[in-house]
């Protein structure tokens, strides 16, 4: 594989780590067609090696990053309708104030639905900030992942 293409390899598993901190964008599916296209054209047995540990990483991030969060939540008593609604807020804050009102209009989703749930402001304002922790461990833990296969990518390319 030459230069331009090692080059581009990493480019696109960039474009797959800022994928995950923007929402909307597949950030691990990126990163692992990175890793595929890099084993097609290298064709080596450390390149299958790391592709079939990327996927094995990859898929245990996807049960990881539904299941810790959801069970913090659930402890919290926070209902999935309230991530529901919130998710609804995001996408009309979208498109209402671009990019920065889906943040906003999650947050403030989250924070309605459980005002008009728990009445207090106090009350409403714990959880959804319960809910955003939740939320935020579950894209630290896609992170993560994401970062492991890229570091194992480079440690395969410098080893060559």
């Amino acid at each position: 594989m030459g230069t331009w293409q090692l080059v581009a390899v990493g480019l696109v598993m960039l474009l797959g780590l800022f994928g995950v901190l923007v929402p909307g964008v597949p950030g691990p599916p990126v990163v692992w067609s990175g890793v595929l296209w890099w084993a097609l054209t290298e064709k080596s047995g450390l390149a299958w090696w790391v592709l079939m540990g990327s996927t094995a990483v990859l898929l245990l991030n996807q049960a990881l990053k539904w299941l810790v969060p959801a069970r913090r939540m659930k402890e919290a008593g926070i209902p999935w309708q309230t991530l529901y609604i919130g998710g609804a807020a995001g996408i009309a804050g979208f498109f209402l104030v671009p990019v920065v009102g889906a943040v906003i209009g999650f947050v403030g989703g989250l924070y309605g639905a459980e005002r008009v749930r728990l009445g207090s402001h106090d009350n409403a304002w714990g959880s959804t900030r319960t809910a955003m922790r939740a939320i935020g461990l579950a894209v630290l833990i896609e992170l993560f992942a994401c970062l492991l296969v890229v570091g194992a990518w480079t440690g395969a390319v410098l080893a060559r």
